[in-house]
């Protein structure tokens, strides 16, 4: 069997014409994805915020004044182990949040209450309202750690739980002046009311992030839709015109005496104007397989005008822009309007790779093929066409 150069006898006008890329996926998948990664972003910034400070408190304000207050303390051992409990699980804490990792977060919450507890009355009345009792300060910060992402009422509960705490110590070493009492109420507002502000200020600001980035990113797909739906339109609208310009040439020369319908190559290009024309009408159509419709539609022009043909389809196609389409059904259309006796069009298709081939009787005379692919898809559709004086055999094959 030789081989011959893929060079036809009537070019195809329409395989110049270019596609914009296939629309993108639904605006709703888009806008969900966009506004996921920006939530993520910001909740990720929120957590480097609060594990900084967290820990840059706990150790440049409270343990310097745990050693300095150390002799004044009721049980310093006490005060500075709960200090390295917390240290412990706070660090472990924060490497599991920056990495998105999930955290037990009763059971640390529960440990940390027993530490508030210890401390306090490890503390003494003496460093009762001082920084060397540093529960007071520190420990609204780990609350956070342990329950972030979490809603906020648990947060609140456990500083609800803290306060409470605070003030059984401080009635327990009968602190109950005003002033003591005042003091009191000023450290549980000072203390918590931070902690509170910034976890729900991180979750707020993540929500918000999360929807302008869906608006956005909904705003963006919904315009590059119409772009793009707009670029189909106009090339769509001038292969019409190449199409029609075609046909109208064919019928012309019809009409004026100018060709005999008689002869084969007239017949030729009247059936290939036909196909095209036809399979530009297909590809628009809304069907679960474009390219079996439009191969189908090729099939069926052939056979309205007489010639047997056997499609056979093994597989299923994957999902193929219009582009790729087209370079795939343009050389074995071609080649199925000068088709003579017979034909047989086979399409093999996998999620890697389709093949569309052709075969039908070589004809008496030059040399003819289908049109070279050309344009954008030729990176991605390879075209083979051989004859050997009794058969003919066109092949379109693509690869992901």
């Amino acid at each position: 069997m030789s081989t011959d150069t893929a060079q036809a006898t009537t070019a195809d006008p329409t395989s110049t014409g270019s596609v914009g890329p296939p629309v993108a996926g639904p605006v709703a998948v888009e806008a969900r994805q966009a506004a996921a990664a920006v939530a993520s972003a910001s909740d990720r910034g929120a957590r480097i915020v609060v594990v900084a400070i967290a820990l840059a408190w706990h150790a440049a304000i409270g343990l310097p004044a745990v050693l300095a207050a150390r002799a004044d303390l009721a049980a310093p051992a006490l005060v500075a182990g709960g200090w390295l409990i917390v240290a412990a699980t706070g660090a472990l804490a924060g490497v599991r949040l920056l990495r998105g990792t999930p955290l037990p977060a009763w059971p640390l919450a529960a440990l940390l209450l027993v530490v508030d507890v210890a401390v306090f009355a490890a503390a003494g009345e003496r460093q009762l309202f001082t920084t060397a009792n540093w529960v007071w300060g520190t420990l609204g910060w780990f609350f956070v750690l342990a329950l972030w992402g979490r809603r906020v009422i648990g947060l609140l509960a456990l500083l609800a739980a803290h306060s409470l705490i605070a003030l059984a110590a401080v009635l327990g070493h009968d602190a109950t002046a005003p002033a003591d009492l005042a003091r009191y109420a000023m450290y549980v507002y000072g203390t918590l009311s931070l902690p509170v502000a910034v976890f729900v200020g991180g979750a707020v600001i993540a929500t918000l992030a999360r929807e302008r980035a869906a608006a956005a990113a909904a705003a963006h797909a919904m315009a590059a839709e119409r772009d793009a739906a707009e670029r189909a339109r106009r090339d769509r609208r001038d292969r019409l015109a190449l199409v029609s310009g075609t046909a109208e040439q064919v019928l012309a020369e019809l009409a004026d005496g100018r060709a005999d319908p008689a002869d084969p190559d007239v017949q030729r290009r009247c059936v290939l104007a036909a196909a095209r024309l036809r399979r530009l009408i297909a590809e628009s159509d809304d069907v679960p397989d474009p390219l079996l419709h439009e191969l189908r539609a090729a099939a069926d022009l052939a056979e309205r005008g007489g010639l047997p043909i056997d499609l056979v389809t093994i597989g299923t196609p994957p999902p193929l822009p219009v582009e790729v389409r087209r370079r795939l059904v343009d050389p074995p259309t071609a080649a199925l309007a000068g088709a003579r006796d017979w034909a047989r069009l086979t399409v093999v298709a996998g999620p890697e790779e389709v093949v569309v081939s052709l075969v039908t009787p070589d004809r008496d005379g030059p040399a003819t093929g289908p049109p070279p692919a050309c344009g954008d898809g030729d990176d991605l559709v390879e075209l083979r066409y051989e004859h050997d004086g009794e058969i003919t055999w066109t092949q379109t094959r693509w690869r992901r």
